[in-house]
C-alpha cells in the first residue's frame, strides 16, 4: 500500500502515522491483553466518581455516611474562585488554552529534565484521567506492566488518550470541577468540599486565598505538605502556590507579601469519617440494604446514594439520653452491689472463671499455646502484660495501662442495653439504640443479641387462652403447680414458683394474673391451652427465632431479640395486623432522583377483637392491684387520660431485665444486662426488669411527651371498633396492703427452682446462703389461706401509697 507513494519522505511519514494509529487502536482495544484497561466511550460519558452514600433520618437530618473515600461532590459554582486560580497557576497555567495535552509544557519539561531539573508536564485533564480511571493501577496495565520502561510509556499514552477524550466531551469548567471532586487532600479527605470542612470547617466557596493556596499546594504531596503533621513544609509549599498566583497575575505583589506572612489557621471540622458504620444504626442499615444493593447493582460505599431511614431524630435523641441516664445509674448500682467480688456465677450459684474462659476463646490464645507448647507461663505472661489502651467509662473514654486480662475482667462487668421503638401502623422503626457505645461494643443488642425474654413472653400464653375461647375475666387460683411432660423420650417435671416464693391461693382473673405476672397461673394457662399453641401464636405475631416447645416457654425461657419482641407486640396495637418493620423509607441518587421506596408488609394474624383484648390485658400492668408496671406512676406520663400498657420481664438470676411498653402510637422494647450471661444482679430489688429496663422506657416517654415538637401526645388507647363478644370488664377488688409484711409485687421473673433465688418476702434484697429448698406445707383448703377483705382504696390513694413505699425503699437502698 505504501509503495505507491513515490516520495520516500512522505512514504516514511505515512508509515509512521499508520503505525501510531495502529498502536493507539491496539492500546484502546487492549490487543492480546498487552496494554490493560482503557476507558471506553461510555466510561467517558458517564465517569464514576467513588462517592460515598449519605444516611438521613426521616426528618432529613444527616446522621452518617458510607464510603471508601470520604468524598462529597460539589458544583463549579460551589467552589471559591480562589481555589480555581490557585490550581491553574500552580498545576497547569495553560489549562484554558490546551486540549488535554500541553505540548509546550511537554517540551520544556523534557529540556528541564535533561538538565537535571526534573519536573512533570501532566495537565489537570491528564491528572483527572488518572484519578477517574486509575490508569496506573495494576489491573489497568496489562501484560506490559512487567516491563518497567514500557509500562510507564503505556500508562502515559493512555492518560493522553483519555485526556483528549475528556476534553472532547466536557467543558473546562466540568473538567476542573471533576478534578477537584476526585483528588485526595490527605487525612481521608477526598474532594475540595470535604477538604475545606476537614481543615478549615468551611464550605468550599468560603475558602480565602491563603487557604486555597495551602490546599492546592498539598496536591504535590499530601503527606509531605500536610498542615497537621508538617506545618512548616505546608507553609513553604503554600507560599510557592502564592508565588505562582502572583506570577500569573491572580494576586498583586502587596497581597503576595501579606499572605506569605500569614500563619496557618486550621480549624478541624466535624466530618463523619467512618467507612464501615461507626454507629449501631449505620451498621443496621448496611445489613438491611445488603440484599437490595446486590439485587439492584448498587454499591453503598461508592454510588453516592442518599438513604432516608424511618428513624425520627427527635425520638432517637430522647432514647439515647434515656439509655445513658439510666445505664449510668445501673452501672453504679452494679459496682456497689458486688464491690471487689467477682459477679460471675452460674445458675447453680457456682462461681465461674469467666476471665480465663474468655481468654481461651480469643483467636490468639490457640496460636500462643501452639508456639509455647510446654511453657504455659509464657502464654500467661502475654495476657498479663500491661499496655496502653483506651477504655470505655461513663465519665468519658479513658487512657490507661491494662493487660488483656484486665480488659476482660473490666468489660465482663459492664452492663449494656438495647432499645427499639416502632410505629406498627406504618411499620416504621422510629428508634434504634443497639448498645451503650458502638466504638467499644460492636454487638447490636436490638437485632443481633438474643436473650431470655422472661415474663415479657407471658402475653403469648394469654393470647393463646383468648384464642381458645377464654376471656380476660376467666379465673385461675394462685397455687403450687406441678407439670409432667415428655422431652426427648424422657419424663420431666416442672414446678414453677412465683418470684415471691409464695402463693396467695387467691382466684385471679387472667387480666389480673398477667398484670401481676403470676408465674403459677401463667403455667396453668399454658398447660390448659398447650405450649405448642403458645409457640404457634408467638410465631404468628412476629417471633422468628426457634422456640423450644416446653411448659416454661410462657415464662420466657427461650432466647429472642428486642426486634422480634417489638414486632410481635406491635401486632396487638395494629389491630391484629403483623407488620414487618422497615428501617429505610426511600433511596435517591446523588441528584435527588428517587431510586427506591420501601413499604412495610402487613398480614392479618389476629382478629380486631382479640388484638383489642390483648391491649386491654397489657393495661392490666397499670390498672390491676399489684401490677408490675405501676412504677410508671413516678413519671410525668399521666396527663389527659393517658394510657400505657406494658410488661416487665426478668430472666433467672436477674441476668436479663426487660420492659415492653405500648402507647396509643408506639411500641417500645428495652433490654438491659451484661453481655457475659454469668454476670448479674443479686436480687429483685436491684435487678428485675421493673428496676432496670422500665425506667428507660419511662424516661424516654416522659421526654417524648414533654417535647412539643415530637408530634406525640398523651391520650387513651382507641375504643374497640368491633363488638367485644366476651366479658372483659371485671375489676379486681382493691385491698389495703398489710404494711407489717414486705411488699412482694416483684412477680415478673422467670424462675424454675434456681437455688440462687432462694428468697422469701422477709429476706428480699439480702445476700442469701444457698440452702436446699423444700416444698412448703399448704392448708388443706386453699380458700382458708385467703386474706380477709379490708377497706377498698381509691386508685389515687393507692397510687400515693405506692409512691411513699417506693420512696422508703429507695432510702433503704441508699442506706
Amino acid at each position: 500500500m505504501f509503495k505507491e507513494i513515490r516520495n520516500k519522505y512522505i512514504r516514511y511519514f505515512s508509515i509512521f502515522i499508520f503505525c501510531i494509529l495502529i498502536f493507539f487502536c491496539a492500546l484502546q482495544l487492549n490487543f492480546l491483553w498487552l496494554f490493560g484497561y482503557s476507558p471506553s466511550y461510555q466510561d467517558i460519558k458517564e465517569p464514576t466518581q467513588r462517592v460515598g452514600s449519605e444516611l438521613y433520618t426521616a426528618d432529613s437530618v444527616l446522621i452518617g455516611r458510607y464510603f471508601k473515600e470520604n468524598r462529597t461532590p460539589v458544583n463549579f459554582e460551589e467552589i471559591a474562585p480562589n481555589v480555581i486560580n490557585a490550581l491553574v497557576a500552580t498545576e497547569d497555567a495553560r489549562f484554558f488554552k490546551h486540549s488535554g495535552i500541553d505540548f509546550i509544557s511537554l517540551v520544556s519539561s523534557g529540556i528541564a529534565t535533561a538538565t537535571g531539573d526534573k519536573r512533570g508536564a501532566s495537565t489537570i485533564t491528564q491528572q483527572l484521567a488518572k484519578n477517574l480511571y486509575r490508569t496506573r493501577y495494576n489491573k489497568a496495565q496489562g501484560a506490559f506492566k512487567h516491563v518497567p520502561v514500557v509500562r510507564t510509556i503505556m500508562t502515559k499514552f493512555k492518560e493522553w488518550m483519555t485526556a483528549v477524550k475528556l476534553e472532547a466531551n466536557y467543558s473546562k469548567k466540568d473538567i476542573i470541577t471533576m478534578y477537584l471532586n476526585t483528588v485526595s487532600f490527605g487525612n481521608n479527605a477526598y474532594g475540595i468540599k470535604t477538604a475545606a470542612r476537614v481543615y478549615f470547617d468551611k464550605e468550599a466557596n468560603e475558602l480565602n486565598i491563603p487557604e486555597s493556596a495551602l490546599l492546592v499546594g498539598m496536591l504535590k504531596g499530601t503527606s509531605t505538605y500536610n498542615p497537621v503533621r508538617n506545618p512548616e513544609r505546608a507553609i513553604e509549599r503554600r507560599n510557592v502556590a502564592l508565588s505562582q498566583m502572583n506570577k500569573y497575575e491572580y494576586i498583586n505583589n502587596a497581597d503576595l507579601q501579606r499572605y506569605k506572612k500569614a500563619p496557618i489557621m486550621l480549624k478541624e471540622g466535624q466530618v463523619d469519617d467512618s467507612s464501615n458504620g461507626d454507629s449501631y444504626l449505620r451498621a443496621a442499615v448496611d445489613k438491611y440494604l445488603e440484599k437490595w444493593c446486590t439485587d439492584n447493582g448498587y454499591d453503598l460505599y461508592e454510588d453516592g446514594l442518599k438513604i432516608y431511614t424511618t428513624i425520627d431524630s427527635k425520638l432517637q435523641k430522647h432514647a439515647e439520653e434515656a439509655v445513658a441516664e439510666q445505664m449510668k445509674t445501673l452501672q453504679r448500682r452494679f459496682y456497689s452491689i458486688w464491690g471487689n467480688e467477682d459477679p460471675w456465677y452460674d445458675s447453680e450459684n457456682n462461681k465461674v472463671d469467666y476471665p480465663n474462659r474468655a481468654k481461651k476463646n480469643l483467636p490468639i490464645y490457640s496460636m500462643l499455646v501452639k508456639k509455647h507448647q510446654n511453657d504455659p507461663d509464657s502464654v500467661d505472661a502475654y495476657f498479663d502484660k500491661k499496655k496502653k489502651m483506651k477504655i470505655f467509662t461513663w465519665k468519658g473514654d479513658r487512657d490507661t495501662l491494662f493487660s488483656t486480662m484486665d480488659s476482660i475482667r473490666y468489660y465482663g462487668k459492664i452492663l449494656n442495653a438495647g432499645m427499639m421503638t416502632l410505629d406498627p401502623f406504618e411499620g416504621k422503626i422510629k428508634v434504634w439504640v443497639g448498645g451503650i457505645d458502638h466504638e467499644f461494643f460492636k454487638y447490636d443488642h436490638v437485632n443481633q443479641s438474643k436473650r431470655q425474654a422472661g415474663s415479657t413472653f407471658k402475653p403469648f400464653a394469654y393470647l393463646a387462652a383468648l384464642e381458645s375461647g377464654m376471656s380476660p375475666c376467666d379465673t385461675f387460683t394462685d397455687k403450687p403447680v406441678r407439670i409432667t411432660y415428655q422431652e426427648k423420650g424422657k419424663t420431666e417435671t416442672w414446678e414453677p414458683k412465683n418470684a415471691s416464693y409464695s402463693n396467695t391461693y387467691q382466684d385471679m382473673s387472667l387480666r389480673a394474673a398477667m398484670g401481676r405476672s403470676v408465674n403459677t397461673i401463667t403455667a396453668q394457662v399454658t398447660e390448659k391451652v398447650g405450649w405448642d399453641n403458645v409457640v404457634k401464636w408467638a410465631h404468628e405475631c412476629g417471633i422468628d427465632s426457634h422456640l423450644a416447645s416446653v411448659p416454661s416457654v410462657s415464662l420466657g425461657s427461650n432466647d429472642v431479640t428486642v426486634y422480634e419482641m417489638v414486632k410481635a407486640y406491635g401486632t396487638f396495637l395494629n389491630n391484629g395486623m403483623k407488620t414487618e418493620p422497615i428501617l429505610v423509607e426511600k433511596i435517591t441518587d446523588l441528584d435527588g432522583k428517587l431510586i427506591a421506596e420501601f413499604k412495610a408488609k402487613q398480614k392479618r394474624v389476629l382478629t380486631e377483637e382479640i388484638s383489642w383484648l390483648m391491649l386491654y390485658m397489657l393495661r392490666g400492668g397499670m390498672d390491676e392491684p399489684g401490677g408490675t408496671s405501676q412504677a410508671l406512676w413516678e413519671w410525668d406520663l399521666w396527663k389527659k387520660n393517658n394510657q400505657i400498657g406494658g410488661k416487665t420481664g426478668t430472666s433467672s438470676a436477674y441476668v436479663d431485665g426487660w420492659y415492653m411498653g405500648v402507647t396509643k402510637d408506639l411500641v417500645t422494647g428495652v433490654w438491659v444486662g451484661c453481655d457475659e450471661r454469668t454476670a448479674h444482679f443479686k436480687n429483685s430489688a436491684t435487678g428485675e426488669g421493673g428496676k432496670t429496663a422500665l425506667p428507660i422506657f419511662a424516661k424516654f416517654m416522659e421526654k417524648v411527651y414533654q417535647d412539643p415538637t415530637s408530634g406525640y401526645t398523651y391520650g387513651p388507647f382507641p375504643k374497640a371498633t368491633v363488638k367485644i363478644n366476651v366479658k372483659y370488664n371485671c375489676p379486681t377488688p382493691r385491698y389495703v396492703p398489710d404494711t407489717t409484711a414486705t411488699d412482694t409485687i416483684q412477680t415478673d421473673s422467670l424462675d424454675m427452682g434456681d437455688p440462687f433465688l432462694n428468697e422469701t418476702p422477709e429476706t428480699q434484697g439480702q445476700t442469701l446462703e444457698v440452702q436446699p429448698t423444700e416444698p412448703k406445707k399448704q392448708p388443706a383448703t386453699p380458700q382458708a389461706a385467703k386474706p380477709a377483705p379490708a377497706t377498698p382504696l381509691s386508685r389515687k390513694e393507692e397510687r400515693e401509697l405506692r409512691r411513699e413505699q417506693r420512696r422508703l425503699e429507695k432510702e433503704r437502698e441508699k442506706n
